[in-house]
């Protein structure tokens, strides 16, 4: 889905958020004074905190969804998950809120007024709105893979929480079970952290860059090594950014792979891996032709441009020497295996296997140095 209109999307959820939490907050507070209900004027003005996540929503939406540039070469998806955290904080603080006000309550034996009969049913009114708001947030969060929504769905299911308090404490009140509105709201308290907690733990986790599942890695090691020309892979790693999964992987081919095939290969895993997952948009695919371990031995080899002067002057007054096409180099377990191409119309091919002896002989200075291949080509 294009970022653009991902945005669309989660801006149409949100101002259907700021529009429902706006009028249940004028509603609950307007209602709930006039009505003599602590509870149902502080459950409005939970409504209008909830504008702030909304807020929230839309500015990290904006920003997080801008195309990658100098500053943020990978993007600004991050800044959403940072907002998550925010919104999972603000969530957590109002379960706080909740408890400790409860607390109080249930401690002090403080009384309630006794409300008037419309404020229940405003209550009633404000869980179904909520709740409402709740699915509709949570089915787009999901549809979009959006950690953001998904923070701002429980958010309000935390105020349909808050306004299930508000009809147990004034049906309480109504039937004069005053001590009932204080132990609800003290469980309803425990619940909001912990929805809070799971929505913060969750973006923390991606922000210090905490890998995929290991169900998910299996299945994507399993599609790798199916991919033709894979031998093997190592060195795995995934992360989220944004609710969209980035893999880093080596993989391992067969060593003396031109370097077009070895490219084809990786694109090819990069292809798989996006078809196949759909939270996966970006892989970084390592060509190995061996081993870490026996690719170290090579890291103190001399390279092509100081290697190649050197050898030729080795074998410059051996037969076709002035006719190298081209020299293959395959660095491989410490050693260089040269593979050398003439055109030369005047060699036989029956000359090659002596050739390749004489050429060895004449670069047996360099102990390192293993002539694989001599090949001739008459056009």
């Amino acid at each position: 889905m294009e970022k653009q209109e991902r945005y669309r999307i989660v801006r149409r959820v949100t101002i259907v958020s700021v529009l429902t939490n706006t009028g249940l907050g004028i509603l609950k507070t307007l209602l709930g004074y006039i009505g003599h209900s602590h509870a149902l004027f502080a459950d409005g003005l939970h409504s209008f905190s909830d504008l702030l996540s909304d807020i929230l929503v839309l500015f990290a939406s904006k920003v997080g969804g801008q195309d990658a540039d100098h500053n943020h070469p990978y993007g600004h998806q991050r800044i959403e998950t940072a907002a998550t955290v925010v919104v999972a904080v603000l969530v957590m603080l109002t379960g706080v809120w909740i408890l400790i006000d409860a607390a109080e309550k249930f401690i002090h034996g403080a009384s309630l007024l006794r409300p008037d009969q419309y404020v229940l049913w405003a209550a009633i009114f404000s869980i179904m709105a909520n709740e409402a708001l709740f699915r509709y947030t949570l089915w787009e969060g999901n549809r979009l893979n959006s950690n953001l929504l998904r923070a701002n769905a429980w958010h309000s299911r935390s105020d349909a929480l808050s306004s299930v308090v508000v009809v147990l404490g004034v049906s309480g009140a109504l039937l004069g079970v005053l001590w009932l509105d204080s132990v609800a709201a003290i469980i309803v308290g425990v619940l909001v952290m912990k929805m809070g907690w799971d929505l913060g733990f969750s973006s923390v986790r991606e922000l210090i860059d905490t890998g995929l599942d290991k169900t998910t890695l299996r299945a994507i090691e399993s599609v790798i090594c199916a991919v033709p020309g894979v031998c093997a892979l190592h060195c795995l790693r995934t992360r989220l950014m944004g609710g969209e999964g980035y893999v880093d992987v080596h993989i391992l081919v067969e060593p003396h792979l031109t370097v077009s095939e070895g490219h084809y290969i990786s694109q090819h895993v990069h292809h798989q891996l996006v078809k196949t997952f759909d939270q996966i948009t970006d892989v970084t695919v390592h060509v190995d032709p061996e081993e870490d371990g026996k690719a170290e031995l090579s890291q103190d080899l001399p390279p092509r441009c100081e290697l190649l002067p050197q050898l030729q002057r080795c074998w410059q007054a051996l037969p076709g020497a002035n006719t190298i096409a081209n020299i293959t180099l395959h660095y491989l377990e410490g050693q260089v295996w040269v593979d050398l191409f003439f055109k030369d119309p005047l060699l036989c091919a029956g000359a090659a296997a002596g050739l390749k002896q004489r050429y060895q002989a004449v670069v047996s200075e360099f102990s390192f140095v293993i002539i694989a291949g001599l090949w001739i080509e008459k056009d």
